[in-house]
């Protein structure tokens, strides 16, 4: 019933963390690791700390960049322990499992996990929908990765097996669109701002982040994202024509 939730390590620097992570997946019935660029995989310290869940980590998929590996997901879901400068719409372990497990479960969803030492970035964050949190101890919330993912598998774990997963009858179905999708809006949304003279390139990075906000929130279907495309493009042809 987890099968189309990723857990996603973005440049893990310890294979031994690899390795618990999958142990910790396999507890609560995970099978999709995904890892972006590791720092050392394959690696004899991940498949000690794995402790049985070898299996995870053979069918593990291995990515150049954090695009590639959530370019099929729907819906897209960042962990973080830092404050951030800007916010984002937050969920709790909790929430997320109630979004991932049951009310999404026809969709590919990604759970994103960042370095050991920093986290995710910035723009990494730009690419998800929500931004999770863990509530622990505010003098000391530094949670190891494994146990992080712990926490949230365990919640998906349990959501999946106490609730009934909501599946949208065919008539009232939307197509949600894939990571991918939605980043070739963001492109071409950028560049016919640019086009149209909207945007200052001192002030794009800032904009377009905002934007995202607005958009992600939404979580766009494909046909929603075909008629902004339409709307872009009237707005460049006319803009050429000028």
């Amino acid at each position: 019933m987890l099968s189309h939730i990723k857990i996603v390590l973005v440049e893990t620097s310890h294979p031994g963390n690899i390795g618990a992570v999958a142990r910790a997946m396999k507890n609560m019935s995970m099978t999709n690791l995904c890892l972006v660029a590791p720092k050392i995989f394959p690696c004899a310290e991940a498949t000690s700390r794995a402790a049985g869940a070898d299996d995870i980590l053979a069918r593990a998929q291995v990515y150049e960049s954090l695009q590639a590996a959530i370019a099929d997901c729907q819906l897209v879901i960042g962990a973080s322990a830092r404050s951030r400068t800007i916010s984002w719409p937050e969920i709790s372990p909790r929430e997320c499992a109630d979004l991932a497990a049951t009310k999404n479960s026809n969709q590919k969803i990604a759970i994103i996990f960042g370095r050991e030492n920093s986290g995710l970035k910035n723009h990494e964050l730009d690419l998800c929908h929500f931004l999770l949190r863990i509530p622990c101890n505010t003098e000391y919330s530094s949670l190891n990765i494994a146990a992080a993912v712990q926490v949230v598998c365990y919640e998906l774990f349990v959501a999946s097996h106490t609730q009934t997963p909501v599946i949208i009858g065919d008539s009232e179905k939307k197509i949600k669109a894939t990571a991918q999708q939605v980043e070739s809006f963001y492109t071409h949304l950028a560049e016919t701002l640019s086009d149209i003279g909207f945007m200052h390139p001192d002030k794009s990075n800032s904009i377009m982040r905002r934007l995202r906000r607005i958009y992600n929130r939404t979580q766009l279907d494909t046909k929603e994202l075909d008629i902004l495309r339409g709307i872009l493009r009237m707005s460049q042809d006319n803009q050429k024509s000028k």
